[in-house]
């Protein structure tokens, strides 16, 4: 079974912030790309396409760590404590709304009773 660690880690920037938002985010992919078990780490700009009408933000950041613990290290590293500190839950920080989600390629039971 696979291990790995799927981040979808999305960004709604306040009006006039998107360009300032998305360079600070492209910023902090050099050194993620360097960490133990950063499979792929990548800042996009969600596009229109008739195919894909889903709603999202306009930012999103697309992971993939080896495991839950190569993850988790990255969440606590300096540079993201102070991204979305400064970014996102200061009042004056130049992010709305954030939406980190993590997902795994497991596979699950749904029929399971849930402990």
């Amino acid at each position: 079974m696979s291990k790995k660690v799927y981040c979808t880690a999305q960004f709604l920037p306040k009006a006039g912030k998107e360009a300032e938002v998305f360079a600070t985010l492209q910023a902090l992919e050099p050194n993620a790309h360097r960490e133990d078990g950063c499979i792929q780490y990548t800042v996009t700009r969600h596009i229109a396409s008739p195919f894909a009408e889903g709603e999202s933000y306009p930012i999103a950041f697309h992971e993939i760590w080896s495991d839950t613990a190569a993850f988790e290290a990255h969440c606590q590293r300096k540079e993201i404590v102070e991204f979305f500190e400064t970014n996102c839950v200061a009042e004056n920080g130049p992010v709305e709304k954030w939406n980190v989600c993590v997902y795994s390629d497991e596979p699950v039971d749904f029929d399971a009773p849930v402990l």
